[in-house]
C-alpha cells in the first residue's frame, strides 16, 4: 500500500518492525494524518511521519497503519 501526504489514517495495531518501540502501545487507535509518506524512497518499509490528533508527530512503520475513508 501506497500512503500519500495528507491522508487521515489510525494506528490499529503495534508493528513487527524492528523500529517498533514499547511506548508506541500508548498510540494504538488513535488518528493522525500523514505529513510524510516518504515517497521518494516509496520503500515499504520505510517510517512514515503521522501528526497524531493531540500527541505531536511520529515516525511509525507502514504495517502498523490503516488508511481512513474519507
Amino acid at each position: 500500500m501506497s500512503f500519500r501526504r495528507g491522508q487521515k489514517v489510525v494506528v490499529f495495531r503495534p508493528s513487527e518492525d524492528e523500529s517498533w518501540q514499547d511506548y508506541m502501545n500508548q498510540y494504538i487507535g488513535m488518528h493522525g494524518i500523514i505529513t510524510d509518506p516518504d515517497i521518494s524512497k516509496n520503500d515499504p518499509d520505510a517510517l512514515i511521519e503521522v501528526s497524531l490528533d493531540e500527541k505531536g508527530t511520529h515516525r511509525f512503520p507502514q504495517d502498523c497503519l490503516r488508511p481512513l475513508e474519507e
